[in-house]
């Protein structure tokens, strides 16, 4: 049996498993990947580990660079400002969308998420998975494939940010308010107020995105001031 026709082949395997640790952080933007270490760690050939870094630069997570081959990509202040934008765009249509289309089930599931939410808001790991699945029901109650194909792409870029910023247990309490109010609208059908706290739940994320960014640019360079002195 050839590899391709393997059901689980090992490079969809090693691409699957880089792309968790990228979102958790663990291998964070400017990461060097090298083929070599990754192959021994994942107890694999460098075949299926090329294979992974190819698909992982085809969705725009890793670029190679000069001397240092392939590494995870960073995104500027720019590109996250605009990632944010387009995510407030294309899951504020997500809840307009299922504000007419959620069946009485779905709406009822999204409820028992938030508040399985609400009940783990103080353990960062459970949070940040609950609100993921909160995401995904809202995205699927909307019933739109080429806006799910849309999203679906932004959020691998997400994983290039690390961690969650529902990490911090009070941007997770205000996220479980922020997600009430969409509830609030999707239950009264109302897809433009429904599509508005959408919206006002993206921007606050990413004003608390930018908030951390602005907190690791100031320990960067505390860092190299220190390294300099020395």
């Amino acid at each position: 049996m050839t590899e391709t026709s393997d059901p689980n082949p090992q490079g969809q395997i090693a691409y699957a498993r880089l792309i968790d640790e990228i979102r958790r952080g663990s291998l964070p933007p400017g990461s060097r990947l090298r083929e070599t270490e990754l192959a021994e760690r994942f107890e694999i050939s460098r075949t299926p580990i090329r294979e992974a870094l190819r698909m992982l630069e085809a969705d725009g997570l890793v670029v190679h660079q000069p001397r240092l081959g392939a590494v995870v990509r960073s995104l500027d202040y720019a590109e996250v400002i605009e990632l944010y934008e387009m995510r407030a765009v294309l899951e504020g249509t997500a809840a307009r969308l299922a504000a007419r289309t959620a069946s009485d089930v779905e709406l009822a599931d999204l409820q028992a998420l938030n508040e399985e939410f609400g009940q783990v808001l103080h353990d960062p790991s459970q949070s940040a998975e609950v609100n993921r699945q909160f995401h995904a029901a809202l995205m699927n109650a909307a019933r739109n494939r080429f806006l799910s194909k849309s999203v679906a792409g932004l959020a691998k870029t997400m994983f290039i940010l690390g961690r969650s910023t529902l990490m911090e247990a009070e941007r997770a309490e205000v996220a479980y308010a922020e997600h009430a109010h969409v509830l609030a609208a999707l239950a009264a059908r109302d897809g433009v107020a429904a599509e508005a706290a959408m919206r006002a739940h993206i921007e606050a994320a990413q004003r608390s995105r930018l908030k951390v960014l602005r907190l690791q640019e100031r320990e960067a360079e505390a860092r190299l001031e220190i390294s300099d002195g020395e």
